[in-house]
């Protein structure tokens, strides 16, 4: 671009007009208008690409590579620098973060504005701002201090430096976003209809999907800020949140549509590199000790196991060393399983999750180890829940578990507080396959699975990454403000510092 400068934070139509004429789904109309016209665009537009495109997000080739490597679901690209811990820009997942929210403020500040408490855009105006919520979360959440209250909200008035946001004072005000949003939110107003992919305009579903958001921030928060985070699990354990699994926010997947319609993990298949397929030693070694009736849906045996009578699954190492690499035979590995994420003939393709009722159930059996809005007793029910939940999801159907597994893992008694959050934090663990994202972040806040680390040294002396760096054109373009957070950081702008809220001992 010509003035990337001027696109860092620019919001509105100029924005919106280029993007939405890339990228669409078969849902989405063509707009045939003018690269410099600031368009004012239909919200239910706006708001189902975002929808569509942060959910495909957590599951594509550079978050599987990155993300996905790093929480060891997946081997990922085994020459991909990333997955090796040698460090880089962040640029693209940085970038298209602050796309979303574009989308998102354009709802709020042209397709919508002025119709803030009237029923034609007062429910609209207030989902926008939940799915604002949790884009603005989940940015933080791998970057930490992220600019939030300076940037642009209008293409005539750009604020190209824009000052970086405490961490804390985000989630403070993400929070808050969340309350006011859930206090807007109407049965009787204009709704959003198919346009919403998630809950179709359902006000009901989005009002527990924004309150076991506001769960899942408390908790998140359970290290740093634990009054806050007491306060704000308690608040919401109190309130509708998400009650079983027709209640998922999800996007659907078309496999015989074109390519950006399939499920992420399927598009790897069509298009991506085979070094993206194969999934990691830890992730599948964890499946198969515990006998998890899930593991020949999620790995596919391997080749050479296939071929010599005796199927079995094995997963690859991850930032393997130079010379581990001249050892590695593809053969021997387990990709992602032929039978359904590599499918493309499932009659019933497979959902793009972005938050689950299995989630909710393990967040509740957190806050009850705690006393937070539950007694202690009931985290074991939670826990089971949550795995009921999990196994039921497309593509396993599972409604029945074997009583091998329910005898081996359903138990919480006679451990400790610690070993079940262990467990409670193993099984999510499973239920975020394909969500890198969420997954590197509940990993890195308390620490489950203990995963090992890969043998090469890469840019952090053999360590797995605690967060993203920067885009590179803040350092270039917003440097004074740039340097102020990267001072803020514990050992500055790289792969090993630890975000505000990272506070496990």
């Amino acid at each position: 671009m010509k003035n990337r400068k001027f696109l860092t934070y620019i919001t509105g139509g100029l924005f919106c007009t280029m993007v939405l004429a890339t990228g669409c789904t078969k849902d989405f109309e063509t707009l045939n208008t003018p690269p410099t016209s600031v368009t004012d665009i239909d919200a239910g537009l706006l708001l189902s690409k975002v929808q569509k495109d942060a959910a495909f997000a957590e599951g594509n080739e550079r978050a599987n590579i990155e993300f996905g490597s790093w929480i060891q679901h997946w081997a990922g690209g085994q020459v991909a620098p990333v997955s090796r811990y040698i460090q880089q820009p962040t640029d693209g997942v940085w970038a298209a973060h602050y796309a979303l929210l574009r989308n998102l403020m354009q709802i709020r500040t042209q397709s919508l504005k002025g119709l803030e408490t009237m029923p034609a855009g007062r429910s609209k105006l207030a989902i926008a701002a939940i799915l604002e919520a949790s884009v603005w979360q989940r940015l933080t959440d791998l970057f930490g201090d992220v600019p939030l209250s300076e940037t642009s909200e209008s293409a005539t008035n750009v604020n190209s430096k824009p000052a970086f946001d405490t961490q804390e004072a985000i989630y403070t005000r993400l929070i808050a976003m969340l309350d006011n949003a859930m206090a807007q939110l109407n049965a009787t107003d204009a709704s959003y209809g198919n346009a919403d992919f998630y809950f179709k305009g359902d006000v009901a579903k989005w009002k527990r999907y924004a309150n076991s958001l506001k769960l899942r921030m408390g908790l998140r928060l359970r290290y740093v800020a634990p009054q806050l985070a007491e306060k704000t699990v308690r608040e919401a354990m109190a309130q509708p949140l998400l009650t079983g699994n027709a209640d998922n926010a999800a996007v659907p997947t078309f496999n015989n549509a074109q390519t950006t319609n399939a499920h992420p993990i399927l598009q790897q298949f069509i298009g991506g590199s085979s070094d993206l397929r194969y999934l990691a030693d830890a992730f599948v070694r964890t499946l198969k000790t515990k006998n998890d009736p899930r593991l020949p849906m999620i790995a596919a045996p391997t080749v050479n196991s296939v071929k010599a009578g005796a199927p079995d699954y094995r997963g690859m190492g991850v930032a393997l060393t130079d010379a581990q690499l001249l050892t590695i035979i593809k053969d021997d590995y387990s990709t992602a399983a032929t039978t359904t994420y590599f499918n493309r003939t499932l009659a019933t393709p497979i959902p793009c999750y972005v938050f689950t009722y299995a989630e909710v159930c393990f967040f509740k059996a957190e806050a009850a180890l705690l006393g937070w809005g539950a007694a202690a007793g009931d985290a074991q029910t939670f826990y089971q829940d949550g795995i009921k939940a999990a196994m039921a999801l497309p593509p396993y159907n599972i409604t029945t578990i074997p009583p091998a597994y329910i005898a081996a893992e359903f138990s919480l008694a006679g451990l400790s507080a610690e070993q079940q959050l262990e467990k409670i934090m193993t099984q999510k663990w499973i239920v975020l396959f394909g969500r890198d994202y969420e997954a590197f972040t509940e990993w890195r806040r308390t620490g489950y699975p203990v995963l090992t680390p890969g043998g090469n040294q890469g840019s952090t002396a053999g360590t797995i990454p605690r967060r993203a760096v920067y885009s590179s054109l803040e350092a270039l373009l917003n440097a004074d403000n740039y340097n102020a957070a990267v001072q803020r950081l514990t050992k500055g702008d790289n792969y090993t510092s630890k975000v505000w809220w990272d506070k496990k001992p």
